[in-house]
């Protein structure tokens, strides 16, 4: 991780920003006492002077807003204490990048330290946890943090991959060694030497080739099918899994001692509901994520992320992306509010704002009413420009033409007799 060195003022005003970035492994850095190297980020206060445009965050007390770096100019972050915990979320966002794991929870935390400390040991790993829980993101930054980080990182999905073709996609084939086999391949294995090969869904991996790849983890060699010579390979391997693979030994369905050489390190991801400090850091996270190019990053308010928090989340973070692109969608403005939080079901015991109560109203026909409605607030606030208006939302001028078409076809009363074809 690279290091962070805010100005004095962000340290004497920004104490709890400076503890959670330190908490999320971040190495905070001070100007007094180090030399800043190449890459390293600053976090600086208004009206203070950027180091370098480029690689500094300009964090400002008032109204919540957020402007990403962009034409040479510093990314910028503003918020009041009441609005800390979204506001210090989109900060270690714009200096870790939206691509990298995020965390607040504690045991969340804790868990992406224990993945720090085995990604510098070059042992194998097992990820357990529910479907759309992050184990993949987990397992890139196990190879970004290893000292494999410069080779390839080859992630299969066990369960997608044809039965009968997956022993020769693992461990390569020679021409001739079966039908339409026109010319020889080398398999993820090889693929994958002197990096990372992720095995997702291992568990759905048949019993007879679970020997096979027990022999390459054991062996550090692969026999590609049709050859007789083994071939050497340099791959550590980080295996997932959906379901319990004790269960799944004890059952009968996977080999123990595969599990015990899956199983030198494991780790275990928790539902999303499970953890819901992270919630707000995630959603912050998928917000620049997603957020395109506008020149404005909508903020969530405080309801906004009180519903987010309240669901149960029973498609984990991948829904709680899906939830995160709808309302940038929906929100045409500086802000995503309640109204713009459209989930594929209500939590139990409770309904989105924006669902209708005829509880025959299908998932497409809410989430075309809502975007009927982001176009005809956004027209409104554009004074009718089509290119103003795409530019907000965050989709091409074609395809907001396509939208206005489609509302007229339904009757949908969207402000089109005002529309403009020019900028406001």
């Amino acid at each position: 991780m690279r290091s962070l060195f805010p100005s004095a003022a962000i340290t004497a005003r920004r104490y709890p920003l400076l503890s959670a970035l330190r908490t999320a492994g971040f190495a905070l850095g001070s100007f007094e006492k180090a030399q800043p190297k190449g890459g390293d980020l600053f976090l600086i206060a208004e009206g203070e002077v950027p180091p370098l445009a480029a690689r500094t965050v300009i964090i400002g007390e008032g109204a919540p807003s957020i402007r990403p770096a962009r034409d040479g100019a510093p990314a910028r972050v503003t918020y009041s204490a009441d609005a800390a915990e979204i506001g210090n979320a989109f900060v270690r966002a714009l200096v870790a990048g939206p691509e990298t794991p995020t965390a607040a929870d504690p045991e969340s935390l804790a868990l992406f330290a224990l993945a720090e400390r085995v990604a510098a040991a070059d042992i194998t790993v097992l990820i357990n946890g529910p479907t759309g829980t992050g184990k993949e993101v987990m397992a890139r930054a196990i190879h970004n943090g290893s000292s494999r980080r410069n080779g390839p990182f080859v992630a299969i999905n066990c369960a997608a991959l044809p039965e009968a073709m997956l022993e020769a996609m693992l461990f390569g084939h020679q021409k001739g060694a079966f039908t339409g086999a026109s010319s020889g391949g080398e398999g993820f294995f090889r693929a994958a030497d002197g990096g990372t090969l992720l095995l997702d869904e291992i568990a759905e991996m048949p019993v007879t080739l679970q020997a096979k790849l027990l022999r390459a983890l054991q062996e550090r060699e692969v026999v590609p099918l049709g050859a007789v010579t083994p071939v050497p390979i340099d791959v550590r391997v980080v295996a997932c899994a959906n379901r319990d693979l004790q269960a799944e030994v004890a059952a009968g369905r996977f080999r123990a001692d595969l599990y015990y050489r899956l199983s030198v390190f494991p780790l275990t991801t928790k539902p999303l509901a499970e953890r819901p400090a992270d919630i707000p850091a995630l959603a912050a996270t998928m917000i620049l994520r997603h957020a395109g190019n506008r020149d404005v990053v909508p903020w969530p308010t405080g309801d906004a992320i009180e519903l987010l928090r309240d669901h149960d989340w029973p498609g984990n973070v991948r829904e709680l992306e899906n939830v995160i692109q709808r309302a940038l969608l929906f929100a045409g403005g500086d802000r995503i509010d309640a109204s713009h939080i459209l989930f594929d079901r209500p939590a139990a015991g409770s309904a989105s704002p924006n669902q209708r109560s005829d509880e025959s109203s299908t998932l497409g026909q809410v989430v075309q009413m809502s975007e009927f409605a982001a176009i005809r607030d956004t027209l409104a606030a554009c004074n009718g420009s089509r290119i103003e208006t795409a530019r907000r939302l965050g989709i091409s001028e074609r395809t907001l033409r396509y939208r206005l078409a489609k509302a007229r076809e339904q009757g949908e009363d969207i402000g089109s007799g005002h529309v403009r074809a020019g900028a406001a």
